[in-house]
């Protein structure tokens, strides 16, 4: 059927109804399907105009253009040639249809890739997502989470809040205002807990000669020299501390991949590369502990266990704090000290008051 464009009409509206009237009066003279055919109109005209909002007092310019009128036009699509042709057509819609479908099916069923499983911090719930215990929950309420305390308060609060079945540690936790990724910003030292940590500590001695004899009658866990080097490569860990001699320690540095993620490499900062290696185990034995910096900048350290008196855990508190601001790093600036916590091991943080800590002199001391 030829383009209904013969119409007479002198107006490009008048075109556009009689074609449609035409259409509509007579149905049977086109072929389905039928489609308007509209010619691609000339590109308007543009112009500015400015325009102003009651809102602003600055005026705006809009953009408007002239859209000409185009008649669009009835086209006629031709008939299939056959019914079989209109058959063929349905039957590879049909297949690429059930295609689809299989292919989407194939994709849900095939089996899930499993993402590598995190490890370290990356696996711990976020804060948001962590359940806290009943029996936490209701010793959380003993202390105001936004209260700064005194020594002797925390330490009272600290004892009320240890309620499980074994004796917690009592701990403490320093954010000082140092970043260790420099050199003369990092803390590593060690503190002489007067009334002891309240756990046994096993110490072994890596030392040759004579002084193999005097760290056995000293009080030595484990004593040794190349054979006991060649036990610590073989999976040998049974001791807390490990101390060296200076003249072993280009044998014990084969050891450092073993020793330094376990934090047990011997070193000069935490006293446990000494000549006095009597003196060294009698201070580890005692309660001698080890402290560093991490990579936040913040020290945590033990200070005894739960059970001890309030004047046992002040004293040794003291003493904790008092390493911590000798040892001051020679590259901290300003304000060294931003905050400070203590905790029993299973219990809530207890925050202290800057000023009156260090301030605070403990009952043996007065």
């Amino acid at each position: 059927m030829p383009l209904v464009s013969s119409l007479p009409c002198h107006h490009p509206g008048a075109l556009h109804q009689a074609a449609i009237m035409a259409a509509v009066s007579s149905p049977s003279s086109l072929s389905p399907p039928v489609a308007l055919f509209c010619p691609k109109p000339a590109a308007p005209p543009l112009f500015l105009r400015p325009f102003s909002s009651s809102s602003s007092s600055y005026p705006s310019v809009a953009l408007h253009t002239l859209l000409s009128r185009t008649p669009c036009l009835l086209v006629a699509s031709p008939k299939p040639a056959t019914r079989a042709a209109a058959a063929a057509d349905a039957a590879a819609a049909a297949a690429a249809e059930t295609d689809v479908v299989e292919e989407d099916e194939a994709a849900a069923e095939a089996p899930l890739i499993p993402s590598k499983p995190k490890i370290g911090k990356a696996a711990l719930l976020l804060k948001r997502d962590r359940t806290r215990s009943k029996r936490f929950l209701e010793i959380q309420n003993l202390r105001e989470s936004k209260k700064d305390y005194d020594v002797p308060m925390a330490v009272a609060l600290l004892k009320q809040m240890s309620s499980t079945n074994f004796v917690e540690s009592a701990e403490a936790h320093f954010r000082l205002n140092i970043d260790p990724k420099y050199n003369d910003q990092q803390l590593r030292a060690s503190v002489n807990l007067p009334k002891g940590a309240g756990r046994t500590v096993k110490v072994a001695v890596l030392t040759q000669g004579e002084k193999i004899d005097e760290a056995k009658s000293t009080g030595a866990d484990v004593v040794g020299g190349e054979d006991l080097i060649e036990q610590i490569k073989g999976g040998f860990m049974e001791f807390d501390k490990l101390i060296a001699s200076p003249d072993m320690m280009p044998k014990v540095a084969s050891l450092g991949k073993i020793l330094g993620p376990r934090g047990l490499m011997p070193n000069p900062k935490a006293g446990t590369v000494t000549t006095d290696i009597p003196q060294a185990i009698q201070e580890f034995k005692k309660g001698k502990v080890e402290y560093r910096a991490d990579k936040t900048g913040i020290v945590h350290l033990p200070f005894g266990k739960a059970c001890f008196p309030d004047e046992d855990l002040i004293i040794n508190l003291m003493a904790a704090i008092r390493s911590v601001e000798a040892n001051k790093p020679s590259g901290a600036k300003g304000v060294y000290w931003k905050s400070a916590h203590i905790c029993s091991s299973m219990g809530p943080s207890i925050r202290l008051n800057i000023r009156e800590m260090l301030d605070f002199k403990p009952p043996a001391t007065v």
